[in-house]
C-alpha cells in the first residue's frame, strides 16, 4: 500500500526537499558587480596642449562623487540621486603594508547592527575591537587606543544612483542610466547624516526605496590648509516611488550580493581563525570596559 503524502504549501523547506529541489535551492545565488560610490577628496589632474605644450590641467574638481563602475571606468559628479534600497553595518580597519606585506583591509561580515561580535576575515571579531563598551577610552594604554582609532564603523548603502551632469576623467560628459551601487560610509559625521534620514524614514513608516535622496557635498577645512568633503543630503517626500517588478527583483540581488559577501567574510574566518589562539593574553586583560561613543573614530 502507497504511503500517502500531503502537499503542504506552508513548509516550502520540507516540500522542496521532497520534491527533489534542494540542489537547486543549494546552488550558489549569481549576482550583478555593483559600482562602488564614494566621495573624492582629490581633484582629478589631465594634460592639454598650450602654445605647442604639454600642460596639466583640472580635468575634475575635488569634492565630486566618484562611481567606479564594475568594468573599470569611472564617472564623476557634483549631485548623485540615491534611490536607497536597504542599509547594513560592518567594521573595516586598514593595515599598512610593509616591506614583507601589501597593504590591506581587515573587514567584518555585514550586519543588521553593530550591537553583535561580527566575524572578520583576519580570523577575528570585529577587526579587532573588543565586546561590550568601552567606559573610559582614555584610560587605555596608547596601543589598544591606537587601534580602536583604526577601526571604523561603516554604513553600506545599497541602492541606485543618478549622476546629475556625470562626467569622465577627463571631464567630457558622459550618459549614465541609473545604476546599481554600494557605499561604504566611515566617516563618523556623514554616518550620522544618512542613519538620521534613514530614522525619518522609520519614524514616518515610509522604506527607504520609495524616495530618493539627493546627495551634494560640501567642504570642511583641516589645521593643516587641506580640504576634506561630507555629504549632503535632502529627502525627497514629494513623491513615493512605485514598487514594481524591476524593484523586487534588484532588492533580491542586493540581498544575494550581501549573501555572497558574508560567505566569503566566514569562509577567511575559517581559514584563519587560528590566528586568534595566538593573541596576546595580556593585551586582552588590559581591555576595559568602554563606551563605544567615547572612541574618536
Amino acid at each position: 500500500m502507497n504511503q500517502l503524502a500531503t502537499i503542504d504549501t506552508n513548509n516550502f523547506a520540507a516540500m522542496a526537499k521532497a520534491m527533489g529541489m534542494s540542489s537547486e535551492l543549494n546552488q550558489k545565488q549569481k549576482t550583478s558587480a555593483l559600482a562602488r560610490m564614494r566621495i573624492s577628496h582629490n581633484a582629478v589632474m589631465g594634460e592639454t596642449e598650450v602654445k605647442g605644450k604639454r600642460v596639466k590641467v583640472e580635468t575634475v574638481p575635488a569634492g565630486m562623487f566618484k562611481l567606479e563602475q564594475a568594468d573599470g571606468s569611472v564617472v564623476y559628479a557634483e549631485r548623485a540621486v540615491v534611490r536607497p534600497y536597504m542599509q547594513r553595518y560592518m567594521h573595516k580597519r586598514f593595515i599598512m603594508g610593509t616591506n614583507n606585506a601589501p597593504s590591506r583591509y581587515v573587514k567584518t561580515v555585514m550586519g543588521d547592527n553593530l550591537n553583535i561580535d561580527l566575524k572578520d576575515n583576519d580570523g577575528g571579531f570585529n577587526c579587532g575591537k573588543p565586546s561590550g563598551y568601552i567606559q573610559d577610552f582614555k584610560a587605555l594604554p596608547e596601543n589598544m587606543k591606537d587601534l580602536l582609532r583604526q577601526i571604523k564603523r561603516v554604513r553600506v548603502i545599497f541602492g541606485t544612483v543618478e549622476l546629475q551632469g556625470a562626467v569622465d576623467e577627463q571631464g567630457n560628459e558622459v550618459t549614465l542610466e541609473a545604476t546599481p551601487f554600494i557605499w561604504e560610509i566611515d566617516n563618523k559625521d556623514a554616518f550620522k547624516l544618512v542613519g538620521d534620514i534613514f530614522m525619518k524614514l522609520g519614524k514616518m513608516r515610509r522604506l527607504p526605496v520609495q524616495h530618493r535622496i539627493v546627495f551634494g557635498t560640501e567642504g570642511r577645512s583641516l589645521p593643516n590648509g587641506s580640504t576634506f568633503y561630507l555629504p549632503t543630503a535632502e529627502l525627497d517626500m514629494t513623491k513615493a516611488l512605485e514598487i514594481d517588478g524591476d524593484t523586487q527583483e534588484t532588492l533580491a540581488n542586493f540581498l544575494g550580493w550581501v549573501s555572497n559577501y558574508n560567505e566569503y567574510i566566514i569562509n577567511a574566518w575559517d581559514e584563519n581563525a587560528h590566528k586568534s589562539e595566538k593573541v596576546d593574553a595580556k593585551l586582552v586583560e588590559e581591555f576595559v570596559d568602554v563606551d563605544a561613543d567615547e572612541i574618536p573614530f
